[in-house]
């Protein structure tokens, strides 16, 4: 069996949300303070392959939202040497506004997207409020046109993208994110996305409030804790300690992204 690649992985900051404790946790907070979250994207490379796992949101999103814009996530992509004009592969973990906005910046990749999460953007329940708010409909018709134009590589369940990147379903967020685990030179280590937006709370059980399912979001975090090579290589969709945990690859980077690898 041949070794399988390794590869770098970075996070790229592109906004920013003040917020509370309460509102981070199913139930709230006993002790509420501010605990904020930051917004990514990530890049897996090597010598051969660039994939870049989802694609953010729009100033215009962010203004809508009400969230820190600090930079587009393709201008934070094009100070590590990254094009998104040019990017053959684009994970989407799920299709809430802060993971799908701006896939058209990528002309030339295959969108990767877990079939039952098409199912649920486009599906009964987008009929509830408490299901859709996290979307936006420009979004998921977008990627509907980029179905039609055969762009989108549907996965069911776990599967191998490449040689030492493998998407898994794990569900509970919504009813099809997926998590993206990636051979790096320090073993395997699990881009969990909105699976768990912060350290806490997968780190002490306490679900993140915006939910499909608490029972497959709980699961979750054991399956994630199983799939990388330790329970601390799995990182969280939204904490800012990402960006106090792991270096930045320059001087320059500083606050901007961070080296996961």
């Amino acid at each position: 069996m041949s070794e399988l690649p390794q590869y770098e992985l970075y996070a790229v900051k592109y906004a920013h949300h003040p917020r509370r404790a309460s509102e981070n946790f199913i139930g709230g907070d006993l002790h509420d303070g501010p605990m904020p979250l930051d917004y990514f994207v990530w890049l897996i490379r090597d010598a051969e392959r660039t994939v870049v796992v989802d694609t953010g949101f729009s100033a215009a999103t962010a203004a809508k939202r009400q969230r820190n814009h600090i930079r587009c996530p393709t201008d934070g992509l094009r100070l590590l040497g990254v094009e998104a004009a040019e990017v053959p592969d684009v994970v989407i973990t799920h299709l809430h506004y802060d993971h799908v906005g701006n896939f058209d910046l990528f002309p030339k990749a295959r969108f990767h997207l877990q079939d039952l999460e098409m199912q649920y953007a486009a599906g009964r329940h987008m009929g509830h409020d408490v299901f859709r708010n996290a979307y936006e409909v420009e979004d998921v018709v977008g990627m509907v046109r980029e179905v039609y134009r055969g762009r989108v590589r549907f996965h069911n369940g776990d599967e191998a993208l490449h040689p030492g990147i493998t998407l898994h379903l794990i569900g509970g967020h919504t009813m099809g994110i997926q998590v993206v685990r990636v051979m790096t030179r320090r073993g395997w280590v699990l881009l969990a996305a909105d699976a768990t937006h912060l350290y806490a709370n997968m780190g002490e059980t306490r679900p993140f409030p915006i939910v499909y399912s608490v029972a497959d979001m709980v699961e979750g975090y054991r399956r994630m804790q199983a799939l990388a090579e330790w329970p601390s290589h799995v990182i969280p969709g939204h904490d800012p300690q990402v960006m106090t945990r792991y270096p930045a690859p320059s001087k320059a980077l500083e606050g901007i992204v961070v080296r996961l690898d």
